[in-house]
């Protein structure tokens, strides 16, 4: 599980959009292949990418396979493009602006 595997999961619109299902909440793998006009073996394959890349978590309940979304590495994959794009720094329009603060000299007698 790296962040590399999120950023090669999230580059497919099927399994960006299993994402966008499983953020309603847990669907069984049936379920999930229901949503979609490619086989189950396309299905299966995309929910296994998921899962490798830590996206998605898998259960046997009974009979059925129980997917759920997994947050942490899109919440890594988040932080790491906020941080190339700059998002949550000050802008470096306000940095050249922005007044130094002078440094109080020592009272001299």
């Amino acid at each position: 599980m790296s962040i590399a595997h999120g950023y090669r999961a999230l580059g497919d619109p099927t399994r960006r959009e299993i994402l966008r299902l499983l953020r309603e909440g847990d669907l069984a793998a049936g379920e999930l292949a229901g949503q979609f006009e490619i086989s189950w073996p396309s299905v299966s394959r995309h929910l296994n990418v998921l899962e490798v890349a830590g996206l998605v978590s898998s259960e046997r309940r009974g009979g059925n396979i129980i997917y759920s979304l997994q947050t942490s590495v899109l919440e890594d994959i988040a932080t790491e493009v906020a941080e190339m794009a700059g998002i949550g720094r000050p802008s470096e329009a306000v940095q050249a602006t922005a007044r130094p603060r002078r440094r109080r000299q020592p009272h001299r007698a």
